[in-house]
């Protein structure tokens, strides 16, 4: 059952956003001259982001009810639905997704030599799992979709990685094939207790405080591997040096953004008992996420290590806002979310650009390049500021709410979050200047070429995010309001029984 009102071109939107990608790598599958490949892989996911709009201007904020829904009996035996909607969460997470990849095609355009068509179909056919994830209202419907992106992210790496692109991805589907057998058992365990694989069917379930935890720590275990949280964010920096571009940009971008997603949509509203008992852990890890993630990126010399480990840290940022458990948590943690793929997306994409140029990306052997390379280093400087939130720039609104919705739950906290926010400027300070001036014995890049017309094209979008989020962050925060203070709700008995039975 579809709302007409819901329809593009008189198909069903979701259903058409998560199914042009494999279209589209069907018909890749059939095109035999490289250039035309990357010339349809490029128009077909322009495309798609063009479809995603008017899940903007048709999406009515003032509402927490999911939109756009649609709902098809799938396999009824099993009470499984094909059943999809987006909410202000998940509407951003689509709209990201859906505007990155045509980014991640141009981004790969020269880099990727070898083997062309299956590289545009994995991304193809990624898009569409990613799609889904944040679409599926049906708890099994999200598993395969969550399943479904992982073989084409473990190929990118191992087929177009670095020297050890076998290691980094048996290394990334050993750890996130652990992480959704967690998450599969939590779910028949829901399924048993409900009789129904319905999301809306789980939240508002009055579970039992031991059930609760048990499916919470299943949960925990999925998604922390996902976000990567410390101590399970080892498979992330060698997915990250040894993936190609677009695959970095990915996996910075949207994958990593699934684990906090899975935190929003399953923790919150259907164990919140069990969110309120776990939070002061899980607000622990997080602080140790940020400084962890700060000091190690710090001690970098490979520039795509130091922009992994920087992830670590402000996905930790997401997490703390979650656990704060207070709409300006909640509301900065998902425009952290947001922020980092435009950003540590916009770095990776900058990382690239020098490696294909110089073939290697430690800070000494690319110290200087700005002298031959000025555009190229007023995009770079720009994206650094932004990932040291500065303000002004897209992730200064998001770490700001984060650190106000901390310290109304504890202020202890946020004096220990702050080394992390001064430890961001420290690592992205030293890489701009390393990076645009160097020292007194800078390599020889006399020769370098400075960006070209695609590699502009590549940035501009990215930049203009950054300044847009930056200077105008309203439009998005106000799509979060009423959906923030849903999940708020929907966890409020449990915090309150909390406060009551606190000494």
């Amino acid at each position: 059952m579809t709302t007409p009102s819901h329809l593009l071109f008189g198909l069903p939107l979701l259903s058409l956003l998560i199914f042009s990608p494999l279209a589209a790598a069907a018909v890749a599958l059939l095109i035999g001259r490289e250039q035309l490949l990357r010339g349809w892989t490029l128009v077909s996911t322009t495309l798609i982001a063009g479809i995603s709009l008017p899940l903007w201007w048709r999406f009515d904020s003032s509402t927490a009810a999911f939109q756009f829904r649609e709902h098809v009996s799938w396999i009824s035996f099993l009470k499984i639905d094909y059943s999809l909607g987006v909410d202000g969460i998940s509407l951003l997470m689509v709209l990201l997704t859906t505007l990155i990849l045509p980014l991640c095609v141009l981004a790969s355009w020269t880099y990727i030599k070898v083997r062309i068509k299956e590289f545009m179909v994995c991304l193809l056919v990624m898009e569409s799992a990613m799609i889904g994830v944040f679409c599926a209202r049906d708890a099994i419907l999200f598993f395969v979709f969550w399943e479904a992106m992982l073989i084409p992210m473990a190929v990118l790496i191992g087929v177009w990685g670095g020297p050890r692109r076998l290691y980094a991805s048996l290394k990334f589907f050993i750890y996130t094939m652990a992480g959704s057998v967690f998450l599969l058992v939590a779910l028949i365990a829901l399924r048993i207790k409900t009789g129904s694989f319905s999301l809306e069917g789980m939240v508002g379930q009055h579970f039992s405080p031991g059930f609760q935890g048990w499916v919470f720590a299943a949960f925990f275990l999925s998604f922390a591997i996902k976000v990567p949280m410390f101590p399970f964010h080892t498979w992330l920096p060698a997915a990250h040096v040894e993936a190609p571009t677009a695959g970095s940009v990915i996996l910075a971008s949207v994958l990593l953004k699934m684990g906090t997603y899975g935190f929003l949509r399953f923790c919150l509203p259907i164990t919140p008992q069990a969110t309120i008992a776990f939070a002061p852990w899980m607000l622990g890890l997080s602080v140790i996420a940020i400084l962890y993630g700060g000091m190690t990126a710090l001690a970098q010399n490979d520039l795509k290590k130091l922009v992994a480990y920087s992830s670590v840290g402000h996905m930790g940022f997401a997490t703390l806002g979650i656990f704060a458990l207070n709409p300006q948590g909640l509301e900065g943690a998902v425009l952290v979310m947001v922020n980092h793929g435009v950003t540590t997306g916009a770095l990776f994409i900058c990382v690239g650009i020098l490696y294909e140029r110089l073939h290697t990306r430690e800070l000494g052997a690319v110290a200087g390049v700005g002298k031959t390379m000025p555009i190229f280093t007023g995009f770079f400087g720009v994206f650094c500021f932004s990932s040291l939130a500065f303000p002004g720039t897209n992730s200064f609104i998001g770490e700001f709410l984060v650190l106000a919705g901390s310290f109304a739950h504890s202020k202890a906290l946020t004096v220990c979050v702050v080394p992390g926010v001064v430890l961001a400027a420290a690592y992205m300070l030293r890489v701009l200047q390393r990076v645009s001036f160097g020292g007194t014995d800078n390599p020889d890049h006399s020769g370098l070429a400075d960006l070209n017309l695609r590699e502009i094209v590549t940035l501009t979008p990215l930049l203009v995010a950054v300044l847009w989020i930056g200077l105008h962050p309203q439009p998005l925060v106000q799509v979060l309001h009423a959906t923030v203070h849903q999940l708020l709700q929907q966890v409020g008995p449990a915090l309150s029984a909390a406060v009551a039975l606190a000494p």
